[in-house]
């Protein structure tokens, strides 16, 4: 980011530091706060009963689960299932954004529709394709360059005026979906016992994503969580956190395809919505994570509170895991190197993202821990080994 995008965002996280406060101090969400914290806890603790469960549910809902250990193997899966197709569509998520799929399907010719409003914009920036935000992607970007950017992508003079652009936008996107049969999008949260997916958004792209003929969910294995109740704890309070709202505009449930029994209660599938539902479970080096890694609800208020995440944006984390939480998972979702290049010792190890984590991960404890690895791996600061050897030589590190 350049100097007057990180003001930008800057500014943007103020705004929602402020919203949000409003809110967080209020004693239903602190209840909220403990119930979420103990739900995550225990599901990370229970991991394989929970998957074991939830092959089970998804398999009576009539929904198709595809196990994947690894990125590659996501990839592969998903192309088996769209590789006929010419464009399709996708929501936010950044699980889909870990594995890589828009890459991907580049290399493959399939055109990939963003449906997000933030996320098109981004998409269609030629200078930087990478958020600032999980919940607000754009949020570097001045309405003046969003303008531009919009402008120059669609060959068309927008002004810069939110409500313009938001409706330009909008007009691109539904015309781009009325060649698309696919929707893929991700889950905030996955009850294991229910077989059911949970989805929380504002702008109702889901909705529309999840009547396509095909929807493809892409979720990692640490979304499970025991029942539907637990799941909606979960969303709710990822919403508070994220937006500074207590409920978002739509909160979807996916349980399987589309159906009907108002026939003499006979069962006729593929009513109005999608056809079929495939769900790809994705591990790629979750099982190996450290549990508290997992706990993380997606919220992202770790980054607006983040000192050095606020100099010098998203340089500090991995694709759209941001931050330090972001960079301590990309050890375990690639390796050593991988951390250490996504800023591993940028980290001041303040704590301030652990007192402001709705579920309280302790964050800069596992950035030292990974630090360690990184070390023994060869990966740490060439300034560093200097200090080392004159500790060792002269007693102190000058």
């Amino acid at each position: 980011m350049n100097k007057d995008e990180l003001e930008t965002m800057r500014n943007s996280f103020q705004m929602l530091d402020e919203r949000r406060r409003e809110i967080l101090n209020d004693s239903r969400i602190k209840k909220l706060q403990e119930r979420v914290k103990k739900i995550r806890t225990e599901s990370m603790e229970n991991m394989e009963k929970l998957m074991e469960t939830a092959t089970k549910s998804f398999a009576e809902n009539d929904i198709q689960l595809i196990y994947a250990q690894d990125a590659s193997t996501a990839l592969k899966q998903i192309y088996e299932l769209i590789k006929k197709e010419k464009i399709v569509a996708k929501s936010k998520s950044n699980t889909v954004g870990e594995i890589g799929l828009s890459d991907f399907l580049k290399e493959k010719n399939v055109e990939l529709v963003e449906t997000d409003l933030g996320d098109r914009i981004v998409q269609l920036n030629p200078h930087d394709k990478r958020p600032a935000h999980p919940i607000g992607p754009a949020l570097h970007l001045k309405v003046e360059k969003i303008a531009k950017i919009i402008s120059e992508s669609l060959g068309v003079s927008v002004e810069p005026d939110p409500k313009t652009i938001m409706e330009l936008v909008k007009a691109n996107v539904l015309q781009e979906l009325e060649s698309c049969n696919i929707g893929i999008t991700g889950a905030n949260s996955v009850a294991a016992e229910d077989g059911s997916l949970i989805m929380v958004h504002n702008e109702g792209n889901i909705s529309l994503l999840s009547l396509m003929d095909t929807h493809i969910i892409v979720i990692g294995i640490d979304k499970l969580v025991s029942t539907i109740e637990d799941a909606i704890s979960v969303v709710k309070l990822e919403t508070a956190y994220a937006t500074g709202t207590r409920i978002p505009s739509y909160i979807n449930i996916i349980s399987g395809p589309s159906k009907t029994a108002d026939i003499e209660k006979k069962i006729l599938k593929n009513m109005y919505g999608a056809r079929k539902v495939v769900v790809i479970l994705l591990d790629n080096g979750r099982k190996k994570a450290i549990r508290e890694c997992l706990w993380c609800i997606g919220c992202g208020s770790c980054i607006v509170s983040c000192p050095v995440y606020n100099v010098v944006g998203h340089e500090f984390g991995y694709r759209g895991y941001l931050g330090g939480r972001g960079v301590a998972m990309s050890q375990f979702l690639e390796d050593e190197k991988t951390s250490y290049d996504s800023g591993l010792f940028m980290c001041t190890l303040c704590g301030l993202c652990t007192i402001e984590c709705p579920v309280g991960i302790s964050t800069n404890d596992i950035m030292e821990k990974i630090r360690c690895k990184s070390q023994e791996a060869g990966f740490y600061p060439r300034a560093h080994g200097k200090i080392r050897k004159n500790i060792k030589t002269k007693g102190k590190p000058f």
